[in-house]
This record gives structure tokens, sequence and C-alpha cells, in this order.
């Protein structure tokens, strides 16, 4: 009972909506394979695509680089989903989908801080940064805690929850909101799963 309370309080968001939206995931991801394109090939067009749309956010292009942004979401989402249908899912894979996500993420800030630099704009800048190194800590931390035998995935912004509240301040053309929510809650979150490691080894 205690186990089945614990795993019910790890599932995250990222979880719930790709049960919601499996719906619609698994009858894309199954044309995809049909045509013979393979998961890895979407997860490296998702990191192209979040590329270009870096590209245009440091151009100051923030309403299109946003849509490019935006459009990866659904992307970055198959490569596993085909990969399940497939019934070849492999833990290779699993690590290249998982760095393949960081690095998307950070070449999206990188873009942002470029401009931002360009600008002279030295708050938001440190805000970029901020906003950058809370989510790649989010992720750091679960991958140690991982390695050490520990799982955590709580906390209010994981990185679904980052895409959704980026990619749309990007299309508004309100990137510093975005941003100034990442940095905050990003790096919140990031304490809360410290926090809830430390529970775990306490109770073992």
């Amino acid at each position: 009972m205690e186990q089945a309370s614990e795993d019910k309080k790890q599932v995250t968001f990222t979880d719930q909506m790709r049960l919601r939206f499996r719906g619609i995931l698994d009858p894309l991801g199954a044309f995809l394979n049909r045509i013979g394109l393979m998961p890895n090939t979407m997860t490296i067009l998702g990191l192209l695509g979040n590329t270009i749309g870096a590209i245009l956010l440091a151009q100051g292009r923030m309403t299109i680089g946003g849509l490019v942004i935006l459009a990866m979401g659904p992307v970055d989402a198959l490569d596993g989903t085909m990969a399940r249908l497939r019934g070849e899912p492999s833990e290779f894979g699993a690590f290249v989908d998982s760095v393949t996500d960081r690095y998307s993420e950070l070449v999206i800030f990188g873009g942002l801080l470029i401009y931002y630099v360009q600008q002279g704009n030295w708050t938001a800048a440190l805000v970029t940064y901020l906003a950058a190194g809370g989510s790649v800590l989010v992720s750091y931390i679960r991958a140690r805690a991982s390695s050490l035998g520990y799982d955590t995935k709580v906390g209010i912004l994981t990185r679904m929850e980052r895409y959704l509240v980026l990619a749309p301040a990007l299309v508004l053309n309100i990137p510093l909101v975005g941003l100034w929510i990442i940095a905050i809650l990003a790096n919140i979150t990031a304490l809360q799963r410290i926090w809830d490691i430390r529970r775990q080894t306490r109770a073992k």
C-alpha cells in the first residue's frame, strides 16, 4: 500500500499528458513507422527544429521562433511513442532522447541569451541564465538520484510545464514573462527534488 501511494505521487504532469493524448500520438506514431521513419530520426528532427527556433530568437523574431518551438513539442513526444509501438524501446534510445531534450532546452535559452546580450539587457540575460540553470538542475538531480538507486519526479515545473510556459510566451512576444516564471519555479522544483531525495534516503 505504501509503495502504491508512492508510485501515485511520482506520476508527473508529463505522464498525464502522454496518456491524455495517446489517442492522437499512437495513430500518428504508427503512420510514421509505416513510412519508414525511425524514432531516433524524430529525436534529431526535434533538436534541429528547436535549433532553428533558437536562431530566430537570437535575431529577435520571437513570435515566429516561438511558433517553430511550439510545433516541435509533438515531434519531441513522437519518438518514444514510435519506439513503444515498434516494441523496441531501448535504454540507449531513452538516453539519446533525454540528452537531446536537454540540448533542445539549452539551445532555446542560448538563443534568448544571445539576443539579450546583443541588446545590452543584462537583467534579462541573467534571468535567462537562471532559467537555463534551473531547468538543467531539475533533470540532473533526477539523473544523479537514479544513479544512486532513487527516483524523483516531484516538482511544480517539470519539462512539460516549462515548455507550456515558454512556448506561448514566445508566440505572444512576452518572453521575459515566461523566463521569470521558469527562473523562479524551475529552481524551486530543483529544491523540491533535493528535499524528496533527502526524505527517501532518511526513510531507507
